[in-house]
């Protein structure tokens, strides 16, 4: 089971925020691809990039810098946030990045999702964030009523090879995941999950890796790494064990 450690940029930082609320943000780092670096050199094999000026303004804005970490590290990284067409999807896998997350435009523009699928396949992975099981887009600002479980049915129908499930509630709180929802949105596809949101301590760890045998793939871990509460090796250690 992967481990994929996360960096939330804004404004050139590296920042983590509350249920995305931007003024519940603290800078962990002003400097991104140190903090990538100091991923790969514990043993991450994948590093998640959201680009948060991006998801706020719908528009990728820190391109350049992911361009940065891309080259400057030799793991696979994947990006999110702002990233709507098919114009910015190449540029995108243009700067290096392995893998490109799509969220908004899953629900708003499926043309674009399916024309992206057709020419990158398994690099283009689906994130689906939930409150209260309803899907929330454009940096978690609006809350759709479309059904968690029932979109990602219909992203795998896509031909969609992984699926992001993150639930709001969690992100960032330090309390514990929704192992419960986890497990019940794995159910419901036959793609791997990628489990995110409230990561807080190895036991947490260890409870998702259990998960395995229901689809869960793989954790992303935001907050806990960076205020020590996860050490990355020790997740690594749990989740591939």
């Amino acid at each position: 089971m992967l481990v994929i450690p996360a960096i939330d940029i804004r404004g050139g930082n590296c920042v983590r925020l509350v249920q995305g609320r931007l003024e519940q943000e603290t800078i962990f780092s002003k400097e991104p691809i140190f903090v990538a670096k100091l991923w790969r050199a514990q043993g991450a094999k994948r590093i998640h990039i959201v680009d948060l000026d991006g998801a706020f303004s719908g528009v990728i804005q820190n391109l350049d810098l992911i361009k940065e970490i891309a080259k400057s590290i030799k793991v696979p990284v994947e990006v999110g946030g702002g990233i709507r067409d098919m114009e910015t999807i190449e540029r995108v896998f243009s700067a290096g990045v392995a893998k490109v997350v799509l969220g908004t435009s899953v629900i708003y523009d499926t043309a674009t999702v399916r024309k992206a699928l057709k020419k990158f396949g398994d690099r283009i992975v689906v994130s689906i964030d939930s409150l209260g099981g309803k899907v929330a887009i454009g940096g978690w600002k609006e809350i759709t009523t479309v059904r968690a479980t029932v979109l990602a049915k219909r992203v795998e129908e896509m031909g969609v090879k992984e699926i992001i499930f993150t639930d709001i509630k969690k992100d960032g709180m330090l309390k514990g995941p929704n192992l419960k929802s986890i497990k019940s949105f794995a159910e419901k596809v036959e793609v791997p999950v990628i489990a995110c949101g409230g990561i807080s301590t190895l036991e947490d760890v260890k409870r998702i890796k259990e998960l395995e045998k229901y689809g869960v793939s793989g954790m992303i871990i935001g907050k806990a790494l960076y205020t020590g509460s996860i050490k990355l090796q020790e997740a690594i250690q749990i989740a591939e064990g």
